[in-house]
């Protein structure tokens, strides 16, 4: 009898020592993954992402992609705020989150539209693609440290530079290379539009043969980009 309670005993006492072994590890570890994270936000903000995760997957499923990384002062101004109008409107003025944007969505009943350049940013830079609430809870954390340490001008720059405007092509420089032959600091009111216009879903739009629809979502962008210019909403990211 004796015998039976020292081996329960014993048996108790090794799995509170895995327990306690495994809490170590397991607390160790998030202290890692959360100093990488926060290491690689401040890296990020003075040094360029070299490729995202939804780079690479299109990389191995397309067997190549098209990108090039081009400073924020060789994007023609029309094309920083044409992206702004279209994506974001209200970027000079809020903290990461459009709380407006958000209320709108929510009171009409919409799951998408209310995600700011900073969150996209986030997203597209430290995360994957798709909807589910680890993604977003994990994005919620990370977009007002990123706020926080890159400026609105790094943030717009880094957007413009990962951003996808059709199957495997990221960014303005590839972007307006493959839509119109020109490079980014050449695009016209209107070539900068189009390419804003077909970032909602890249893969089904085209800038260079737009549809009915993308023609006058891309009027409403010239009109938006004119508009934040005029109000100084654009005031943040201009030179």
């Amino acid at each position: 009898m004796a015998n039976k309670k020292a081996l329960k005993k014993k048996k108790q006492s090794w799995f509170k020592d895995q327990w306690l072994r495994l809490r170590y590890w397991l607390r160790r570890s998030l202290v890692w993954f959360v100093s990488l994270i926060i290491l690689s936000v401040l890296l990020f903000s003075v040094v360029n992402p070299p490729i995202t995760m939804t780079m690479l997957g299109e990389k191995r499923r397309l067997g190549q992609i098209d990108k090039e990384w081009v400073p924020i002062e060789a994007v023609a101004p029309v094309m920083r705020r044409s992206v702004v109008a279209a994506e974001d409107a209200n970027f000079c003025l809020h903290w990461g989150f459009d709380m407006k944007a958000i209320r709108a969505a929510l009171d009409e009943g919409r799951g998408r539209g209310a995600s700011t350049i900073s969150q996209q940013v986030v997203k597209n830079v430290y995360l994957w693609q798709g909807r589910n609430w680890t993604r977003k809870a994990i994005e919620a954390l990370l977009t007002p440290l990123v706020e926080l340490t890159w400026s609105k001008r790094r943030i717009l720059e880094v957007y413009l530079n990962v951003a996808e405007f059709d199957e495997g092509v990221f960014g303005v420089e590839a972007a307006a290379r493959h839509y119109f032959g020109v490079g980014p600091e050449a695009l016209s009111a209107v070539q900068a539009a189009r390419l804003a216009a077909v970032l909602p879903n890249p893969k089904n739009r085209s800038a260079s043969k737009p549809s009915t629809a993308l023609r006058k979502r891309s009027n409403s962008i010239l009109d938006g980009a004119a508009t934040i210019r005029n109000d100084t909403r654009s005031r943040c990211f201009e030179d």
